[in-house]
């Protein structure tokens, strides 16, 4: 992922995202470089127009958003998490009882 993260930051720049800026980058992070997911990502990219890519992507994320709002989608972003800790209590419940079982 941090290689991805490097060519889009060197595209922001304007700079030329090739093997010797991306491992630059890499280097700079601290992370180790391995150069065979550089050179894999310099000609992935080599045919990319990275700024219509990035125009794209936001496209899916509103499409998965609800159409009554951003308000709705708040609300239905809550749902799930109270959901899940109904799960997590029984869950453990069901844990407790399985241990119960083993000494009772």
């Amino acid at each position: 992922m941090e290689y991805v993260y490097a060519a889009l930051l060197l595209h922001k720049l304007q700079k030329d995202v090739s093997e010797e800026n991306v491992s630059s980058v890499i280097k700079a992070s601290g992370a180790e470089v391995n150069e065979a997911q550089v050179k894999s990502l310099v000609a992935a990219l080599a045919d990319v127009d990275i700024d219509e890519a990035v125009k794209a992507a936001p496209v899916a994320a509103v499409a998965a958003a609800p159409a009554a709002g951003a308000a709705d989608a708040g609300e239905a972003a809550e749902a799930p998490k109270e959901e899940e800790k109904k799960d997590e209590g029984k869950t453990e419940e069901a844990a407790m009882e399985g241990l119960s079982s083993l000494f009772g």
